[in-house]
């Protein structure tokens, strides 16, 4: 057979497609991207369940060993009283009440509590620097060192708890605190699950504290910078005016 002898049906027949193949590649990264997506939604939803049925159920412990110190952390449910009356009962020395409202005074706090004037003026010191919970950290461990304690009692409400030693042992690391959870009184005897209204401050106080761990774990703040950047955009106020301390209403 001569070379230019050819079979004219393998002239006419196309190079073989790759596009099959290229799509099946696709689809397999879609199906990783969805599954990908899916239990990480479903992670998220989890773990809020998970993180507000332990805030909404959390009790004070019942046996607190003494401490050197006891700090609390301005707001709602009580806690400067819940504070008062550890040290009181001579759980710790002294105690702090870290983020006071500018404005407010020892005097005004101490008739607000009904605490006798001996155990406030001698025991009780009072920050008004801190404007959240980061704020709260900073001036908790200043107020730590300065008198060179070891061992803490945090008392603050259960929702706020988690966050709030997150803060405290990401500046100092060698300090023991102790947690004091304060159940808010608007969960109180209720089945959360079934109160939408309770549903959104758990969802912020969820997302914050997420936020403190991926900052925790990155030693950045990408994400709480973000989140202010979308709020200045919008208008709204920065995450940080967000977790500003209430005025004292105890």
């Amino acid at each position: 057979m001569g070379v230019e002898d050819k079979n004219p049906d393998l002239e006419d027949q196309p190079p073989p497609r790759k596009r099959g193949g290229l799509r099946r590649v696709l689809r397999a990264l879609m199906v990783i991207v969805i599954w990908i997506v899916v239990l990480g939604f479903g992670a998220l939803v989890g773990g809020f369940f998970r993180f507000s049925s332990e805030i909404t159920s959390a009790t004070p412990p019942k046996d607190v060993a003494a401490a050197d110190g006891i700090v609390v952390l301005t707001g709602r449910s009580h806690r400067i009283e819940y504070g008062l009356e550890l040290l009181d009962r001579g759980l710790a020395n002294r105690l702090l009440i870290s983020g006071v409202y500018p404005s407010t005074t020892g005097e005004q706090i101490r008739k607000l509590t009904s605490t006798e004037p001996a155990l406030f003026e001698c025991c009780v010191d009072i920050g008004h620097d801190a404007l959240d919970t980061e704020g709260n950290a900073v001036e908790v461990g200043e107020w730590v060192r300065d008198n060179g304690f070891a061992r803490i009692i945090v008392v603050t409400s259960s929702d706020h708890m988690p966050r709030s030693l997150i803060e405290l042992r990401r500046l100092d690391e060698d300090v023991e605190f102790i947690p004091y959870p304060v159940v808010p009184d608007e969960f109180r005897n209720y089945d959360w699950v079934r109160r939408p209204a309770l549903w959104r401050p758990l969802v912020e106080e969820y997302a914050k504290y997420l936020i403190a761990r991926l900052r925790l774990a990155t030693g950045t703040d990408v994400a709480g910078d973000f989140l202010r950047s979308v709020a200045h955009a919008a208008g709204r106020p920065t995450a940080r005016s967000l977790d500003t301390q209430d005025p004292v209403t105890d």
